[in-house]
Formats: C-alpha cells, sequence, structure tokens
C-alpha cells in the first residue's frame, strides 16, 4: 500500500505567460489547491491521453491486420438489439 508514502519530487522549471499563470491561480484558489498541484494534474491527464491514444493505435493496427469477422458483427448487433432494455 502506498497511500501515505511520500513521493520523491523533482523541480521543473516551467515558463508560463502571465495570462496562463493568472488563469491557473484563479483555478487554484477556487479548487483550494495550489498551481503546482494543479501543473502536476495536468501533466498526469497529457501523460494519460498519450497512452489512451497509444492504445487505440495499437487496437486499430491490430484490427487492420487481422480484420474483425463480420458474422461476428452480425450476430453481436442482432443480440444487442434482442437484449436492450426498453428505455
Amino acid at each position: 500500500m502506498t497511500y501515505h508514502m511520500p513521493m520523491a519530487r523533482r523541480e521543473v522549471l516551467v515558463q508560463l505567460d502571465d495570462d496562463l499563470v493568472g488563469r491557473l491561480d484563479a483555478l487554484a484558489e477556487r479548487a483550494g489547491t495550489s498551481r503546482s498541484e494543479l501543473l502536476r494534474r495536468g501533466a498526469l491527464a497529457v501523460l494519460q491521453a498519450a497512452e489512451l491514444a497509444e492504445a487505440d493505435q495499437q487496437l486499430i493496427e491490430a484490427y487492420r491486420r487481422q480484420p474483425q469477422d463480420p458474422a461476428i458483427v452480425t450476430a453481436a448487433a442482432r443480440l444487442a438489439a434482442e437484449n436492450a432494455p426498453a428505455w
């Protein structure tokens, strides 16, 4: 379990324009957090988005190498239509 374990951090210099700093500071104040925490969250979001994009690309390439059987797609669509809840 790593819930309360301190994480090693490295200070990184990032140059931002005044408008962006002001907007970050305003958001940090509304969120009750720090500018640094917002930037950490933003960096994690960028990394997660890149990982998801890579996973999507790998899936696309896999389907290009081995296309899905049209019979499976048809059967899945039929089963979904038969079992869909009545909204």
